[in-house]
């Protein structure tokens, strides 16, 4: 079967894709790295055999825009929580690169205790959440408008943008869209590769092939 690049909505959740992706298709599907529902962007759609390369694919450095509203939080960091305006516009807007750590938002799909954290916060539960470093290589500003700042950002697998927007405080991230993950890219979106195709691009795919 093939790697599906699919351009992912906003309002539908990386499982929700996959399961119809895969009931369409009459085939066993999987992705290559979450995107929250309010995200849009570069989902790699696994069906049928590609989900074998899914542990390959999923450590691929990714790369988004993010515009962060200023002067505002979020309860959940993104536009799905409950806001609050502050009126505090942060002094500088710079963002943190290199090594980060981060700890896992309570919206994750990170298991703690055995649940999902997301399930936990829907019941209105809270629990410490595990710290873990990533890497963030650019953080690039990309203009203000008002209480809007857009950044281009390229990090490491398994980093959470809300949570770097979060670093300026009184923000959040109000939109998410991801671009590229490793050499691919939103803009070739609805094109199939094979295993092999994949492979071929990708040294450490064409490694889990054999």
């Amino acid at each position: 079967m093939t790697v599906l690049l699919y351009d992912k909505p906003a309002g539908e959740g990386s499982q929700e894709v996959v399961r119809r992706l895969g009931r369409e298709r009459g085939a066993k599907a999987g992705h290559a790295g979450t995107l929250d529902p309010f995200a849009t962007g570069l989902l790699l759609v696994l069906l049928g055999d590609s989900t074998k390369l899914q542990r390959a694919l999923t450590g691929l450095d990714k790369t988004y825009l993010a515009t962060a509203r200023l002067g505002w939080r979020s309860s959940t960091g993104d536009p799905d929580g409950e806001l609050t305006e502050t009126g505090r516009v942060p002094e500088s807007l710079e963002l943190p690169t290199g090594t980060v750590r981060q700890r896992v938002p309570m919206t994750s799909s990170v298991r703690v205790g055995g649940e999902r954290l997301y399930r936990k916060a829907r019941r209105g539960e809270s629990v410490r959440t595990p710290p873990r470093d990533v890497e963030v290589h650019r953080a690039e500003p990309l203009g203000r408008t008002g209480e809007l700042a857009r950044y281009e950002i390229e990090c490491s697998t398994g980093t959470y943008v809300r949570t770097l927007i979060e670093t300026l405080e009184d923000a959040y991230c109000a939109e998410l869209r991801r671009t590229a993950v490793g050499p691919f890219r939103v803009e070739d979106a609805g094109a199939e590769l094979t295993p092999a195709e994949v492979g071929e691009i990708l040294p450490a795919v064409a490694e889990a092939l054999r």
